[in-house]
């Protein structure tokens, strides 16, 4: 991978750089990715070569976006992304993997994570990727996008889990959204990006993001995958 130019600090509406922390047990392959971040100006906290290895370093770097390869030594890349996603729900995660077998990008996704490329893709969409994965959007490879809507579709056919995990979910009395928050709800579980959202509401990208922790934290979910679920079982990707 060669470095391409582009800026890492357009998190939000802010200055700041993208914080990012690369997984991957092949060094060359790692060391080459965080050396394209790093150059395109994002922050590289950290890095790690094995599962036990991430959970503890990005514990301590805190990052905004982790690149995690899922094909990890001592513990396997969904269970490191399950971890620090159920340690912090505002962790994005882009997993970078050679698979493009429907299984593991479905898996992958259960675990929390934003977005799914392959390593075949270019080192200028890998930084697009990770711009837009700390944005919030979900980013899939090419032909990857439709699958997870399906499966989306599939999981809110199928009857609610019962509760676990230490909460009960948003229902019943689950609090009122706001005529705004619903109207993004119904864009997201509509698979449109927060950038779109943004335009087509003519707000900016913060108001979207805004909205969309409001409206996790009233209904007591944890991520997009729970949100595009409880709008999908509502029938709001349909109106």
């Amino acid at each position: 991978m060669t470095a391409t130019s582009g800026t890492g600090t357009e998190q939000g509406e802010e200055n700041t750089p993208v914080r990012v922390m690369v997984v991957d047990d092949h060094p060359m392959w790692r060391d080459a990715v965080a050396r394209d971040l790093a150059e395109s100006g994002f922050e590289v906290v950290a890095t790690a070569g094995d599962g036990e290895q991430a959970v503890r370093r990005a514990l301590a770097a805190a990052p905004d976006v982790l690149v995690l390869d899922l094909n990890l030594p001592v513990k396997p890349g969904v269970q490191v992304c399950k971890e620090l996603v159920a340690h912090n729900p505002a962790l994005r995660v882009l997993v970078l993997s050679a698979s493009g077998e429907h299984a593991d990008v479905l898996e992958a996704v259960k675990s929390g994570a934003t977005g799914y490329l392959l390593k075949s893709a270019s080192t200028q969409e890998l930084l697009d990727a990770v711009r837009r994965t700390a944005a919030g959007d979900p980013v899939f490879t090419p032909g990857l996008a439709g699958l997870v809507l399906g499966e989306y579709r599939r999981l809110a056919a199928e009857p609610a889990p019962a509760a676990g995990a230490g909460t009960d979910g948003p229902e019943p009395g689950a609090p009122r959204l706001t005529e705004r928050e619903t109207e993004v709800l119904r864009l997201v579980a509509k698979g449109l990006s927060y950038k779109q959202i943004a335009e087509r509401l003519v707000i900016s990208h913060r108001t979207v993001q805004n909205h969309v922790q409001n409206t996790l934290g009233k209904l007591q979910l944890h991520n997009r995958v729970e949100l595009v679920r409880y709008a999908i079982e509502r029938g709001l990707d349909g109106e």
